[in-house]
């Protein structure tokens, strides 16, 4: 860490090292807030949120008062992201995967309809309101499901055809959604729940679906055990890199890195309860994902600038509050008897509000603090992570062009 005063502004610049390690002290003060404020408990709000929270608001007073900022290196944020993912396809067996065969696709079907519903919002209330469809369409499914990377590749496209705002609308755009999906998810969640009186499906728990589990027999891992499981972990993340890279290079287009990653994971579980390759621990790892989800959303959040959403003025503030809304109603009004009305719909409603407003993270965190409060739901801790991070974009991208194309004359993308 490293102090100097620029333009009269002390700047504090944190290196990754004490990036991660502020993010690890925000993480922990949020779980000692939500642990005194019961209402942030009661309503599943997430700790990285509360404690990244609270910082961004100590940088929003340096840059309002023009005293003191930080700059952070996010260096380690996306291996965390990688880490956590790679977890989840080791805590899957192929039975449970058999389990969620149909309702993958019927949750894809309204992931990909919600996309075309908030064009369809961003276009239409634009128009009411007097907004340029460039800003409409990015406070729609670009900055919503896209988030910030397909904000900023948008925003500099649009900024090219005269659009000047653009860049700081898309960034403005994905940052309030982001905030907005983990403000929103896992209130909704435990609505439900709390209103059906729902409960956890024991019999999908994962220490009970599959036998030869440490943590279920209560048999003790030597130190070598647990080298291994953190070796193959990041066998898997190393390995997943690659197929990611392949896969886009075959399709032509962008391949998130965590789904290979994940896809890699679910097939050595697998073939690891076939051959015994080495001692499997769900807690371990289980734990160990745990933790990596905290510390990324934990730096997402701190370092946000939250003075960024003073671009969302006028016309596209009301959008977003739109999208907003209208989320929270779909889901809960719709996407929660569509799949069935039961705990696993309950909590991939939590998970919908988090990757279509914010980010896949956003809705593994909703999810969790939900299963940490009410019981684990594996099924929609597979099937969202699968369709938020990369199935969605198979129906969001094509229709997304379409309305480009469409209503943003000039355009020849």
């Amino acid at each position: 860490m490293t102090f100097e005063t620029l333009g009269h502004v002390f700047t504090i610049n944190a290196n990754a090292i004490m990036t991660v390690a502020m993010a690890s002290v925000l993480l922990l003060l949020g779980y000692f807030v939500k642990s005194k404020v019961k209402v942030l408990e009661k309503y599943c709000i997430p700790a990285p949120v509360i404690g990244g929270f609270l910082f961004m608001f100590v940088t929003f007073i340096g840059h309002m008062t023009g005293t003191f900022s930080f700059t952070f290196d996010s260096y380690f944020q996306s291996p965390f992201m990688l880490a956590f993912f790679t977890t989840v396809g080791l805590g899957a067996s192929f039975e449970l995967l058999k389990k969620g065969g149909v309702m993958l696709l019927v949750y894809w079907f309204i992931a990909g309809l919600v996309s075309l519903c908030q064009n369809i919002i961003g276009v239409s209330v634009g128009r009411m309101v007097g907004l340029d469809a460039p800003y409409a369409l990015l406070s729609s499914a670009i900055s919503m499901v896209g988030g910030h990377g397909a904000a900023a590749a948008y925003g500099s496209t649009f900024e090219e055809m005269g659009f000047a705002s653009a860049p700081l609308v898309g960034a403005a755009a994905a940052t309030f959604g982001l905030i907005s999906a983990v403000m929103v998810g896992g209130p909704v969640g435990r609505r439900l729940i709390v209103k059906h009186g729902l409960k956890a499906d024991p019999a999908q728990n994962f220490d009970m679906d599959v036998s030869g589990i440490n943590a279920a027999s209560g048999d003790k891992l030597s130190g070598l055990d647990v080298m291994k499981n953190v070796a193959v972990i990041l066998l898997c993340m190393a390995v997943g890199t690659m197929v990611s890279e392949w896969i886009g290079t075959w399709i032509g287009m962008s391949f998130p890195t965590y789904v290979g990653a994940m896809f890699v994971a679910v097939l050595v579980r697998n073939m690891n309860e076939s051959l015994k390759l080495y001692k499997f621990d769900f807690s371990l790892v289980d734990g160990i994902g745990d933790v990596m989800l905290s510390l990324y959303l934990s730096i997402a959040l701190m370092t946000l600038k939250l003075w960024e959403l003073s671009g969302l003025i006028g016309g596209v503030l009301v959008v977003l509050v739109c999208q907003v809304v209208f989320m929270v109603l779909v889901s809960y009004f719709v996407v929660f008897r569509i799949l069935g009305k039961s705990y696993d719909a309950a909590v991939m409603c939590s998970g919908l509000c988090g990757h279509s407003l914010g980010a896949t993270p956003s809705a593994i965190v909703n999810m969790t603090a939900v299963n940490e409060q009410y019981g684990m739901s594996r099924r929609a801790m597979m099937i969202v992570p699968i369709v938020g991070a990369f199935l969605v974009d198979i129906i969001y991208q094509p229709q997304t062009i379409w309305f480009i194309k469409t209503f943003v004359q000039g355009y020849a993308g």
